[in-house]
Order: structure tokens, then sequence, then C-alpha cells
């Protein structure tokens, strides 16, 4: 069931736009989530740190950066919970690390991140923190665009749970 509170409070910061939009993997869409909207506003950053809370256990959590960061950070002082933030790709200076923080072996993660179209940003830190001897078999997200997410990351043994999805977010608007 959607959580109608943080719904409201994404279309009250206009983090839900309509017209024509291409979105990142390439495809357009007629609504876009502006996942930058909602990470900086601090009340939907704050209702997503507490739903997020809801749905963990104590297990250390990862940010796929650079969206996933705020809300991360923000869940992980709701929950006083340690994270690592996942790069996208090695950084090529200083430390050289792909993953930014503290990961012991078998240490057990779930994967935070702000939408998921593809899930292939979600995949792609999962394999990081499994190449670095974490156990992966979640992922949260915010949104859910219901375009393949949740059969691409089950694919990848991955579990999506989102707290809002597309159909969520649209419901009533015809």
């Amino acid at each position: 069931m959607a959580n109608q509170t943080l719904i409201d409070a994404l279309t009250d910061a206009e983090a839900v736009r309509f017209g024509e939009f291409e979105l990142s993997h390439g495809g357009t869409s007629e609504y876009y989530v502006d996942k930058y909207v909602f990470e900086t506003d601090p009340t939907c950053l704050r209702l997503i740190a507490e739903a997020f809370a809801d749905r963990l256990d104590g297990t250390k959590l990862a940010g796929v950066a650079l969206g996933a960061v705020p809300l991360v950070a923000a869940t992980s002082v709701e929950t006083a919970t340690p994270y690592v933030i996942v790069r996208k790709q090695r950084k090529d200076y200083g430390t050289g690390n792909l993953i930014e923080g503290e990961l012991a072996e078998g240490e057990k993660v779930v994967v935070i991140e702000d939408i998921a179209t593809t899930g292939q940003s979600a995949i792609d830190a999962a394999e990081a923190l499994r190449d670095a001897g974490a156990t992966v078999e979640r992922v949260l997200v915010v949104v859910d665009r219901q375009e393949g997410a949740r059969k691409n990351l089950a694919q990848a043994d991955l579990e999506l749970e989102a707290l809002v999805t597309a159909e969520d977010l649209l419901a009533g608007r015809d």
C-alpha cells in the first residue's frame, strides 16, 4: 500500500512533473520524478528516511552515488545504522575506491536508491558490493517506475521494495 503522505509531499514539492521527458536510459516518458527536488526538500527527505527505517533491521546501508547519497545519509541518521557509498566508477585519484566507507567481508548490506526504471544502477552497485565480499539481497527505492526494474533485479537475485510506484503516483490523474 502506498504511503499517501509521501505521495502528497512529493506532489507538493513539485517533484513529479508532466510533459515529455527523456530518461537516463534513453527512453521517453510523459512524467518525470525529479529526485533532486525530493532529495533537497527537508519534508520529503524526512518522510523517505522514516519510511526506509520502517523497512530496515539494522542491516548496513549502501547508497548509490550521487543520487542516493542524501537518502542513505538521512536514513543512516534515522536508524543509527552505518552506511557506505558505491561509486558508479572507481575514482582515479586518492585511494581509488569504488566503495567509500567501512565494509567487512560477509557483511549483509541493503542498497538504497532513488528511482528504479531499469534497475541497472542498483544492479551495478550490488555487484560492486558483492565483489567486495558483501551479501546483498534487497534494494529499497523511493519510486519504482514499473518499467522493468523489478524483473531485472530479480534476475540479479535482488528483491526490489519501493516506497511508491508509478501507479501510486499517477493514480487519480486521469
